[in-house]
């Protein structure tokens, strides 16, 4: 027993004494490799980065090189086709991503703790979507994008159908956020749909010029239904956590899907460039006249990304400064590789999972706040999408000459904020969500139209506010739920070890479950046991 105590003993004055009190290096450390410096280092640290950026690069460049060959559709299917692999091996972890990361989040929490990040999480994404809404009118109103010259063959007629309204949007969150079978919301989410009246009169009635009567019905329509799924996961991993001992081993089995989906991802993302590439040429291509549409709408597009940028890199940064009180721009500059993988697929869900990689690696975030927050955010918070819609209204009203008084720029400002609630995190969700804003006040739905020969650019500058709006909301959850998170960190230690954590043991890395060490505490000034050993 005292020799062990004594060689534990030597190995502690060792470790403390450094390589530089063990004697001259020998031959072997002098001729180690050095370490990479300046910009060698940063190519290293930032490799995945700089092959995604020269995956766009090469495929604007692809895109508008072959423009004047006129290529058949058969060859535009073919330039597209890695990108739509490459899509569809990302939307395949998508699911499997959100529950695991959900249950194993919220299971790391108790129910209380789980209520109030809830709490705060929401009340972030509604204040900020709302911000961007007026934020949207406010940049439409003073930069005025202008009144582009309509042509014929651009118009869509309006259908007969009603169109859905905004208390029919409303009605249909409520719907998808209690599925009424989980096994469906894997694959279908509920609609509302307006179908004519089925009576024996009805053939009759139609012959003779009245107008059909119209019924509201709620149907099926294909698509995930992730706000059912994100609600069951968040009540099955809180009440699955609060099982103690028992619920552990399912806690474990979800732990483990996580981390097999991630390594699966870090295969796939070195596709990035041969799959970004492909979508951004094939989209350029797919366009009939990129400069016809351009001078058209120039104003347009440069309202929606002044406003979006003005948001990422002046509003984000001073919330994040704020609250948190560190360098925002450190942060900002450390989610730049899945900004461009969100602004390449158009779609913040396809980014979830280099998000979870940049948000858990480098910037050392709460692993329970990003399993938690982010995949509520790629399904509810669309901060670019309140601005996109908000913009787009106004920018069709002033279209058609319509004078904006303040009830109708509230109605924009408040379905705008709704509608981004509800939108898909898919692309192009915006525009069908755009009619609902168009009906509330009037407009012309059928000049949405002419929106679509942009929005394959407008989206994928707009997704990276939605993308970078879900991390900037962790960061400040992480930071407002520190005392809940180390009073979780003082629970998990008393539980497993029997011990009540002092105040400097529980102050742990987040994220990191405190490890109680077995190694020998010397006293230098407790003479009394330094004897006794």
């Amino acid at each position: 027993m005292v020799l062990a105590k004594i060689k534990k003993l030597q190995e502690y004055l060792f470790a403390k004494m450094g390589p530089g009190d063990r004697g001259p290096k020998t031959t072997e450390e002098r001729s180690a490799p050095l370490e990479p410096t300046g910009w060698r280092k940063c190519v290293i640290h930032n490799t995945m980065l700089v092959v995604t950026l020269v995956g766009v690069v090469a495929g604007i460049a692809l895109g508008f090189g072959l423009r004047p060959y006129q290529l058949g559709p058969d060859t535009l299917v073919l330039i597209s086709y890695p990108g739509e692999l490459f899509m569809r091996l990302l939307k395949l972890m998508i699911l499997p991503l959100i529950i695991a990361s959900l249950i194993a989040g919220s299971a790391s929490l108790n129910a209380k703790m789980s209520g109030r990040i809830a709490v705060r999480t929401l009340v972030y994404f509604i204040l900020t979507s709302m911000f961007n809404a007026f934020l949207g009118i406010v940049m439409a109103v003073l930069i005025h994008p202008g009144q582009p010259e309509l042509k014929e063959d651009v118009l869509v007629a309006a259908g007969s159908k009603k169109d859905h309204s905004i208390l029919d949007s409303l009605l249909d969150i409520g719907r998808n956020i209690f599925p009424d079978n989980i096994v469906q919301a894997a694959f279908q989410q509920a609609h509302t749909v307006y179908v004519e009246e089925t009576t024996l009169l009805a053939k009759n009635s139609t012959e003779n010029g009245t107008v059909p009567t119209l019924v509201r019905v709620v149907s099926y329509r294909s698509g995930t239904n992730t706000l059912g799924l994100v609600f069951f996961c968040l009540v099955f991993g809180s009440l699955l956590g609060s099982l103690g001992a028992k619920g552990q081993v399912v806690i474990d089995f979800f732990q483990a899907i996580f981390e097999v989906i991630m390594k699966m991802v870090a295969g796939v993302m070195w596709f990035t460039p041969f799959g970004v590439s492909s979508i951004i040429a094939g989209k350029i291509l797919g366009v009939a006249d990129v400069a016809h549409v351009m001078s058209q709408l120039a104003w347009f597009i440069a309202t929606v990304a002044v406003g979006v940028f003005l948001y990422q890199l002046i509003v984000m940064q001073l919330i994040y400064f704020i609250v948190v009180k560190k360098n925002p721009y450190k942060f900002y500059w450390g989610l730049s590789h899945a900004m461009l993988t969100a602004s390449a697929t158009a779609s913040t869900a396809a980014a979830l999972p280099v998000t979870f990689k940049a948000m858990e690696g480098p910037l050392r975030i709460d692993v329970r706040i990003t399993r938690f927050v982010l995949p509520i955010g790629c399904n509810i918070n669309m901060d670019g999408t309140a601005l996109f819609i908000a913009i787009a209204a106004v920018f069709i009203c002033q279209m058609n000459n319509m004078t904006l008084g303040f009830a109708q720029l509230a109605t924009i400002f408040l379905t705008s904020t709704a509608a981004s609630l509800s939108s898909a995190s898919v692309p192009s969700a915006a525009l069908v969500l755009l009619l609902v804003v168009l009906s509330s006040v009037d407009a012309p739905a059928q000049d949405v139209s002419l929106l679509f020969a942009v929005d394959w650019l407008v989206d994928r500058i707009r997704t990276t506010n939605n993308m970078l709006g879900d991390c900037y909301a962790a960061a400040v959850v992480e930071h407002l739920s520190k005392n809940e998170l180390m009073a979780c960190d003082a629970a998990s230690i008393e539980a497993t070890t029997g011990i009540t954590p002092s105040t400097e043991e529980a102050l742990t890395t987040p994220g990191k479950q405190s490890i109680v060490s077995d190694d020998i505490v010397i006293d230098m000034h407790n003479h009394n046991n330094v004897e006794r050993i």
